[in-house]
């Protein structure tokens, strides 16, 4: 019998406030994972929906710092349940090693904890040769990938020609899906790119090795979320990358392969769009960007370097120098629209302390003359706009560790108050340090 929307019992469903979206909403790289292991302490379970091993977020606890990639970030926490949605690709090599790397760090019990969708895609060696020899065919028009082959897997998936991890439990049609795709693979690493073709036996070889290991953790990531949306649970998606990102949304071709924003977490867990009660966007109160791509904001200069010194702006995953930008409030616009942003979470205040003068790109000025407070969505219209800025004073004392917004310096709460203005929705959490403790909670969105 169908029960009808005036029950009690799915009237307090609906209305549960308890599923918060974590994302970026810059260019990735915006310390997500400290907010997400901040919030993770009252989550009874963390998601991540899209994705792979391409996202780095480093977590810091104490004297122990964890950098996680697959793994969501609750899983510092004992109590928490972390699941691998079905947007996220998924490498069994990446995805073990990290395992591995968190039993070393004492965190024995992650391989119980974690939880993957059947229809996650596996990402094999082959996407990673293929990602390699793609980019040094595209030489100086390299799109800055990881090089850990998580376009070639999307790829595959949209092209309906890639594997899941579903399809480990019947390895003869697991083998037929992937001499088809070897066939194809290989034929253009061999053919166009002029590169090594990967064996069918290797791949099958690495497979069979954690198989067993695979299908253990396998479980019905959508059903256990509108469960625990039924019981009351708390509910942490974690987002990886940043809105500008986006496939579809940011500076395309420079973009990632997935949907950062947050229908991505919908469509990537199983989530449905109606259960998502508030949705905070990670920014930092400069801006960083690594690999190719329009970049308006950028200091390719002492200012540039020095931020990037005292922010250590190199990425988690792979170390490469962050490029280093001052705050841009017309990106932040477009990231507010299409995540439908319930709050911010203002990271590393104190990189800027000492400093005499702060910028603020306010306006894009684009390449007809014309003023713009919205970002153009064509890349090649996007790397020809020149940023209006308006200036505020800096502040000499330090911000290290601040946890009231009263005791910040004055100038630093006016530049804050100025971010919150421009971006039209509330700054609910500022980051004065790396640690957890080093934190102003104005709002707490898990409450």
């Amino acid at each position: 019998m169908r029960v009808g929307a005036n029950c009690p019992a799915i009237k307090e469903r609906i209305n549960m406030p308890n599923n918060v979206v974590v994302l970026g909403t810059q260019w990735g790289d915006e310390g997500k994972g400290k907010i997400a292991d901040l919030l993770t302490t009252t989550a009874d379970i963390v998601v991540r929906s899209q994705g792979g091993n391409n996202a780095g977020h480093t977590l810091v606890v104490g004297d122990k710092k964890v950098v996680v990639r697959l793994v969501p970030s609750g899983i510092l926490h004992s109590s928490s349940l972390c699941l691998i949605g079905s947007g996220v690709v998924v490498s069994p090599e990446a995805l073990f090693g990290e395992i591995e790397e968190l039993k070393a760090s004492g965190i024995t019990d992650a391989e119980q904890r974690i939880k993957l969708s059947a229809a996650s895609s596996l990402l094999l060696p082959v996407h990673v040769a293929i990602d390699k020899a793609s980019e040094l065919k595209r030489g100086k028009n390299a799109i800055g990938t990881t090089g850990r082959g998580i376009g070639p897997c999307y790829e595959d998936k949209i092209a309906r020609r890639g594997l899941r991890i579903g399809d480990l439990y019947d390895m003869e049609i697991f083998k037929e899906k992937l001499a088809n795709l070897l066939d194809y693979r290989n034929f253009a690493l061999k053919n166009y790119f002029g590169a090594e073709e990967v064996s069918f036996d290797s791949i099958m070889d690495g497979i069979m090795k954690v198989r067993d290991r695979i299908l253990a953790m396998v479980a019905d990531v959508s059903a256990i979320l509108a469960d625990a949306r039924a019981s009351g649970k708390k509910v942490l998606f974690e987002g990886a990358q940043g809105t500008f990102l986006d496939i579809d949304y940011g500076t395309y071709p420079f973009v990632t392969s997935s949907n950062t924003v947050a229908g991505g977490c919908c469509t990537g867990s199983g989530a449905g769009p109606r259960h998502i009660d508030y949705v905070l966007g990670i920014c930092k109160a400069y801006t960083t960007r690594v690999g190719g791509g329009p970049f308006p904001t950028e200091l390719d200069n002492q200012i540039g370097e020095d931020i990037r010194a005292r922010g250590f702006e190199f990425g988690a995953v792979t170390g490469r120098p962050r490029r280093v930008g001052w705050y841009d409030a017309v990106a932040m616009r477009r990231a507010v629209d299409i995540n439908s942003l319930s709050g911010l979470a203002l990271m590393k205040i104190d990189v800027l302390d000492g400093m005499e003068e702060l910028c603020i790109c306010t306006k894009y000025k684009l390449s007809d003359g014309t003023l713009s407070d919205l970002p153009p969505l064509a890349a090649y219209e996007y790397a020809k706009v020149t940023p209006v800025y308006e200036t505020m004073p800096g502040w000499s004392e330090s911000t290290v560790g601040v946890t009231k917004f009263e005791e910040l310096p004055e100038n630093a709460k006016k530049y804050i108050r100025r971010l919150e203005e421009l971006a039209g929705v509330p700054v609910a959490i500022i980051s004065t340090g790396p640690e957890r403790e080093q934190t102003i909670m104005l709002i707490d969105p898990m409450a």
